[in-house]
């Protein structure tokens, strides 16, 4: 949104420079992004002088040219070659120096040279009013009436006032600034001056009825209806004045009617539409729903299809409007109209959105009807817009205004505690600031006892609503820079922090598997209801249904992050990127026997190639074991170094691993079923891990042990065990650990066999056991006695047998 600061100043007194203003604004909520310079005229008139022309003669070489010798305050007198046809001996005039930089209305600014024009000396330049952006006159030079002295600045003998235009970041709850007068309002609080608005005095209520009849039809859409008929005025163009503000804020003026509707909608917040009265058939203006399927062309000369749940304004025969948000295509002012019926309306703010939001239509009126504007300036903003047109289209006000409000709009009223408000802010605000801060907001305050007292806040205030939001605004004017830490109060936090950063925790996984390869992901909520039913564990009637759903394509909440995980994958291999490493944090949605529940995941993805084509290397396929490798640093990167794994069914998974750490899951992980990959018509093998994101932040530990590095060397001992075919490593790895060896550093697995050389039903798993004693150098014998130790339990427990 834009601000002009000269614009800013017809509301409040603001001498103080611009960045000090846009400081004050950042300080009251209304962060100012940007302060652009304005100049009043391009160039801002530097470098122009006052000179006197001391002669003029007759230029020899050229009948339309005049050499002259001026005066502009130097040692010497400028010799300079004029061709305007008034210039004369003795006159005051405006000269550009030799390397003035001149900006003319038309074509780009150049820099003065000293140059010879037909074989006589020119240095400089006597100026036109055009050629300096002063006007459009091209007649002849500037002739002063001036005393200034020669070679002083010529920019001294005008009053051009640059002005200075705010770019302030407006947020959704700050409908009430969303023009000059509210930021006003803000500034009025924060600097405890008074707001003036445009005087309306010369408006006289006329006792003739109004020629155009207003009815409304949809009254919850459209709670006020206010307008005024203006009569014999003529379209032209407005005076310099008035685009010289809307330029300001980057809008161009169209003519004397328009301009004024959108000087009214910036100034003071209220958006009108003037409609042109000889178009209403009927000399009505009917305010009603659409009718579902109706054809509506409007200004842009688009044609839309109304949906049914659209605000319309409407004559006696057709619609003309879409309410709050564009008008008609034969509704608007032309260079024909003669008479104009001003509309100042309230509309329900979410009427106007959900239109605005059905045929993409984004105006400066819906911005404002959308957030919610003031049910009691419409009135006002009515009859400033009739005087304005009536003085600067000479037209006559002859009509009553027309103000159909059946059932006025109460302001918002709810008690407030002081004792509250100091708890929030943390700290002691004293009672008459608080008062005099609420006061200068329009917030009436009516006092209950010492501590409570209740407030009553107009409705063009639409976010405060609450205690609450009553302290934000206290707060935000008496400056949160002004609550120093070490004034706060002494008291407890309003809330606990949580154990873990889940945060933070997010953004280290995120760093890890960047820099193992992986690619974030983010993937849609809403997703298809027939995944629903592809994979075991997820059926619709456990799917959250979307109320207003955009489509049936995207018609329930998900309740994996598997699908729409696949739909990424798919979409790349699609597009010749086969090779892919995904990860994404998300949340799942699924209702139970205890409503609505949401989950946090993280979910992995790997397929195609372990890594890209190279000479030296192969094309090795990623395998089950690059996804769990991937899985295993996430969980160590969180503190879970030790957990359980165990083959299961779960749906959606050829095979699969669960994944427990103190008996609770935290992660499955396996190969996608191929009935799920070709729902996605994905031809190549997927591997899918998904961990549960709250599970593992709940279990996880900051704690850190420190272990003094052994100085004595480790040992390696090898074993070959013979096993049944339904004996995991798992198993093997939970009988050593049982045994409880304190020098058992390491146990791993580096090759299986399975073959003819075994019998059915066998096979051989080559186990690898690092051995070291952290206080001193281990000796054969102890060695030997703990793998005699292992090998008697494997035998014990797992019926293995040694393979020499």
């Amino acid at each position: 949104m834009k601000i002009s600061l000269n614009w800013l100043q017809t509301f409040i007194h603001l001498p103080e420079n611009a960045e000090q203003i846009g400081q004050w604004l950042t300080g009251t909520g209304l962060e100012v992004e940007g302060i652009e310079r304005i100049e009043a005229v391009p160039g801002s008139l530097n470098g122009l002088v006052v000179g006197t022309v001391l002669t003029c003669e007759q230029h020899p070489n050229a009948d339309k040219l005049k050499v002259t010798t001026v005066d502009i305050g130097q040692e010497t007198p400028k010799h300079i070659v004029c061709g305007a046809p008034n210039v004369a001996a003795g006159q005051k005039v405006i000269v550009a120096p030799v390397n003035t930089i001149i900006h003319p209305l038309a074509g780009e600014p150049f820099k003065i040279k000293k140059a010879k024009i037909r074989g006589e000396l020119s240095e400089g330049m006597i100026c036109a009013e055009d050629e300096i952006g002063l006007g459009h006159d091209h007649d002849g030079i500037i002739v002063l009436d001036t005393d200034a002295p020669n070679g002083s600045p010529a920019k001294d003998l005008y009053d051009l006032k640059d002005d200075y235009v705010f770019e302030i970041g407006l947020t959704p709850n700050r409908a009430d600034a969303a023009s000059h007068f509210g930021v006003a309002r803000d500034l009025k609080a924060l600097l405890k001056r008074e707001v003036c608005l445009p005087s309306i005095e010369n408006f006289t209520a006329s006792s003739r009825p109004s020629s155009i009849g207003v009815s409304i039809e949809a009254q919850d859409a459209c709670p006020r209806y206010s307008g005024i008929v203006v009569n014999d005025i003529t379209v032209g163009d407005s005076p310099a004045w008035l685009q010289t503000n809307l330029k300001a804020i980057g809008l161009n003026p169209i003519n004397n009617v328009v301009d004024v509707t959108n000087y009214i909608l910036h100034g003071l917040g209220q958006p009108l539409h003037a409609f042109d009265a000889a178009t209403l058939a009927g000399g009505q203006i009917v305010v009603k729903m659409a009718e579902q399927g109706q054809v509506f062309v409007t200004l842009d000369g688009q044609e839309r299809t109304l949906q049914g749940h659209e605000l319309m304004i409407c004559d006696a025969a057709k619609p003309v409007a879409i309410a709050g948000v564009f008008g008609g295509q034969h509704s608007g002012v032309t260079a024909q109209t003669k008479r104009i019926f001003i509309e100042s309306a309230y509309f329900n703010p979410a009427s106007v959105r959900k239109s605005a939001q059905t045929h993409g239509l984004k105006t400066d009126a819906s911005f404002r009807y959308e957030r919610g504007t003031d049910p009691n300036i419409t009135v006002f903003a009515a009859q400033l817009a009739a005087l304005l047109i009536a003085d600067l289209a000479g037209g006559k006000i002859e009509e009553a205004l027309v103000d159909e409000y059946p059932a006025p709009i109460a302001p918002f009223s709810f008690t407030v505690s002081y004792a509250r408000i100091n708890q929030l802010i943390g700290k002691d605000l004293p009672k008459e600031e608080v008062q005099s801060t609420l006061t200068a907001l329009d917030i009436a305050i009516t006092p209950q006892n010492n501590d409570l007292f209740t407030v009553t806040v107009p409705p063009y205030r639409v976010d405060v609503t609450r205690e609450a939001d009553i302290v934000e605004e206290v707060l935000r004017i008496h400056g949160f820079d002004n609550v120093a830490l070490e004034e706060t109060l002494d008291t407890d936090f309003l809330s606990d922090f949580p154990k873990t950063d889940a945060f933070g925790k997010e953004r280290e996984v995120a760093s890890l598997l960047v820099a193992n390869g992986f690619y974030e992901i983010m993937t849609n909520s809403l997703t298809k209801p027939s995944y629903a039913g592809q994979t075991d564990g997820f059926d619709g009637a456990h799917s959250v249904e979307i109320l207003n759903k955009l489509s049936e394509e995207l018609g329930v909440m998900r309740q994996s992050l598997l699908f729409t995980g696949l739909e990424s994958v798919a979409h790349n291999i699609n597009h010749r990127q086969p090779d892919l490493k995904f990860f994404e944090f998300g949340k799942t949605y699924s209702k139970g026997s205890s409503g609505r529940e949401e989950h946090e995941w993280l979910s992995l993805f790997v397929t195609g190639l372990q890594e890209a084509e190279h000479w030296q290397s192969g094309q090795e396929q990623v395998i089950f074991q690059d996804l769990k490798e991937a899985v295993v640093k996430v969980l160590h990167k969180l503190g879970l170094h030790t957990f359980e794994q165990a083959p299961t069914t779960a749906g959606g998974f050829a095979y699969a691993l669960q994944v427990s750490h103190q008996e609770k899951p935290v992660a499955t992980l396996g190969l996608v079923h191929p009935k799920v990959l070709s729902q996605l018509q994905i031809k190549q093998p997927v591997f899918y891990a998904e961990l549960n994101w709250q599970a593992i932040l709940d279990l996880h530990s900051n704690a850190l042990v420190y272990k003094a590095v052994s100085k004595y060397p480790e040992v390696r001992r090898d074993l070959s065990l013979v096993l049944d075919q339904n004996i995991t490593f798992a198993q093997v790895k939970k009988v050593a650990e049982t045994q409880r060896l304190a020098i058992l550093q390491f146990i791993g697995l580096f090759d299986v066999y399975e073959g003819d050389k075994l019998e059915a039903g066998k096979k051989a798993y080559a186990l690898k056991f690092v051995l070291q004693d952290t206080a001193k150098t281990l000796t054969d014998k102890v060695i030997d006695k703990a793998m005699n130790k292992l090998i008697k339990a494997f035998e014990q427990d797992l019926n293995a047998v040694i393979r020499k």
